[in-house]
């Protein structure tokens, strides 16, 4: 079952600055795209706005059946990228999508903010 990261392309760090360019969740959307490129069972999308702005950057890992998930707090860099995608192809080898902590990549440690049970069929 393929999971799907959904990466907030609007988010903005407390310190960022509009002379940078592009947004932090930007900048985090384009790195996660490229960690999952070709990964078996990972989809990436980005959406506008996840209403966590205090906690800027975010993303959320969803598959139908499965234990969904809110993270947060990330700064757009390599690392969180990678974790995030490596946590999400974990996410989607697990029957109802919870990962045992021992597995989780250290980068995604600390960044959890919600999770939701799946919807009733």
């Amino acid at each position: 079952m393929t999971t799907t990261i959904t990466i907030c392309d609007t988010c903005k760090r407390d310190d960022w600055d509009a002379g940078q360019g592009a947004s932090d969740g930007e900048r985090l959307a384009d790195l996660v795209e490229r960690a999952a490129a070709g990964i078996p069972g990972v989809a990436t999308r980005r959406h506008s706005c996840l209403m966590g702005c205090k906690g800027a950057c975010n993303v959320t890992l969803q598959a139908r059946g499965k234990m969904a998930y809110t993270l947060g707090r990330f700064d757009p860099e390599i690392e969180a990228a990678q974790g995030i995608v490596d946590y999400a192809a974990k996410h989607a080898a697990a029957e109802t999508g919870v990962v045992p902590f021992r597995e989780w990549p250290q980068a995604i440690k600390g960044h959890f903010v919600t999770r939701h049970p799946p919807l009733p069929e």
